[in-house]
C-alpha cells in the first residue's frame, strides 16, 4: 500500500561505494550503489523548537561515552559487472549475542561483510536478514563481550519536535563520528529499497552525510529513537535534513530478523492521497485484498477550495473502528496488524458511510 504524494529528492544516507576507500578521500570520491532517489513526504509543519540541550538530559560528551563502544563501521563487498566493489555504512550492537542493527541498503548484494569496532579492530560478520520494506538488516559478529555492549531502544512514539538528539556512525569512513541536532518534525514518510512507505519517521537537523546510514539517533538519555537512512539536500550532503527509522519499528522488525530471516508484512493493496475527510482511494490493486473485498478507486477529480482532490471512489474513515483522517494514518494503522488478520473499514461511498471487511494479505516483495 503505497501513498500518492508530491516527490522531492533524497539520498540514501550510507552506501559509500569506491575501490580503494580512505578517511581522506574526496566527496566527490564516494558514489551510492543504487542510483535510484528515494523519496519523502512533507507531513508536518515544524513549529518553534527547543534548544537541543535540556536540564534533564545528558550532555553530548556523556552520550557519546556511554555509547560509542555500541557503534561501528560496517563495510559491505560485492562483485558487479564493473568488477569489485565496497559499500561503507553503520551500525550498533542490539543484544549481547552478537546482531548489529544496520540499513538493508548498506549490506544488500554483498558477499561479505565487515565490522569495525571502537578499539580499530575488524570482524567478520554474517546476514541475519534484510527487510526492504523497512530498509532495515541485521548482522552478526562473533566477539569478545567487551565488544558487545548493546544500546537501549527507546519509544519512538513518545519523541517530540524540538527534542535534542545526537548521531552517531561513519561518515565518509570517519568512524566515531558525532553530530546533534533537535527533532525537526514527526510522522514524515521514506520511500524504501522497494518502493513501499517507511511510516512515522524522525525528521532532524543534526548533519547526517553519506555513511551514516545505519547508525543510532539517540536522545538525550543516550536511547537509540531512530536509525539513520536518508538524507534530504540539494548537494547530497548535511546542509539538508536527515531522516531515521522509528525506534518502534526498529524493534519490530528486527525481533522478525533475528527469529525467521525475514520479516512480513500486512498488505492492502491500495494507493492513497489524504483529502479532508480522511483517505480517498486512488488505485485498488488487481487481485489484492482490496479489491476481493470491494473497495472501489476513484475515477475522477473534483475541485475543493481551489485543491483537486479524487472522486468517485471510496474514502477511508475508519479502520476497526480508529478515525482516519490522512493516508499516512491509513498505512501506519495496516502496518500494525498482521498478514491474516481480518479488519472493518469503513469508508465515505457517495456520501454514504459503508463498512467493508477485509482480510489483509503478505506484502508483496516490491511496490509498483
Amino acid at each position: 500500500m503505497n501513498s500518492s504524494r508530491n516527490r522531492t529528492p533524497l539520498f540514501l544516507a550510507g552506501l559509500i561505494a569506491a575501490l580503494g576507500l580512505g578517511a581522506g578521500a574526496g566527496a566527490a570520491a564516494y558514489a551510492v550503489l543504487s542510483d535510484e532517489p528515494t523519496t519523502v513526504v512533507r507531513q508536518v509543519t515544524v513549529a518553534d523548537s527547543e534548544p537541543a540541550a535540556t536540564a534533564d538530559g545528558l550532555s553530548i560528551a556523556s552520550i557519546y561515552q556511554r555509547s560509542y563502544k555500541a557503534v561501528v563501521e560496517i563495510t559491505a563487498s560485492a562483485t558487479q559487472f564493473s568488477g569489485a566493489q565496497s559499500a561503507q555504512g553503520s551500525g550498533f550492537v542490539y543484544d549481547e549475542a552478537g546482531h548489529i542493527v544496520t540499513n538493508q541498503h548498506v549490506v544488500e548484494g554483498a558477499s561479505s561483510i565487515s565490522v569495525r569496532f571502537w578499539d580499530g579492530s575488524t570482524r567478520r560478520a554474517r546476514l541475519v536478514g534484510t527487510d526492504p520494506s523497512t530498509d532495515l538488516a541485521v548482522i552478526d559478529v562473533n566477539a569478545p563481550a567487551a565488544f558487545l555492549e548493546p544500546l537501549r531502544l527507546g519509544d519512538s512514539s513518545s519523541v517530540d519536535v524540538g527534542a535534542g538528539v545526537v548521531a552517531m556512525g561513519s561518515p565518509f569512513g570517519l568512524e566515531g563520528t558525532v553530530t546533534s541536532g533537535i527533532v525537526s518534525a514527526l510522522h514524515r514518510q521514506m520511500t524504501a529499497p522497494n518502493n513501499f512507505t517507511i511510516t512515522d519517521s524522525i525528521q532532524t537537523d543534526a548533519a547526517i552525510n553519506h555513511g551514516n546510514s545505519g547508525g543510532p539517533l539517540l536522545d538525550q538519555q543516550g536511547r537509540v529513537i531512530g536509525v539513520n537512512a536518508q538524507i534530504e539536500s540539494e548537494s547530497g550532503g548535511s546542509d539538508g535534513v536527515g531522516f531515521a527509522i522509528p525506534s518502534n519499528t526498529v524493534r519490530s522488525i528486527v525481533s522478525q530478523l533475528i527469529a525467521t530471516g525475514e520479516a512480513e508484512h500486512a498488505y492492502l493493496g491500495v494507493e492513497m492521497i489524504s483529502v479532508p475527510d480522511g483517505a480517498a482511494i486512488t488505485d485498488v490493486r488487481s487481485g489484492t485484498p482490496a479489491e476481493e473485498a470491494g473497495l472501489r478507486e476513484a475515477t475522477g477529480t473534483r475541485t475543493i477550495d481551489g485543491q483537486e482532490i479524487p472522486s468517485g471512489g471510496d474514502v477511508v474513515v475508519e479502520l476497526d473502528g480508529m478515525q482516519i483522517s490522512s493516508s499516512a494514518e491509513l498505512q501506519s494503522a495496516v502496518d500494525a496488524k498482521q498478514p491474516g488478520d481480518t479488519i472493518s473499514v469503513t469508508v465515505l461511498r457517495n456520501g454514504n458511510r459503508r463498512t467493508l471487511e477485509v482480510t489483509l494479505g503478505t506484502r508483496p516483495e516490491r511496490a509498483r
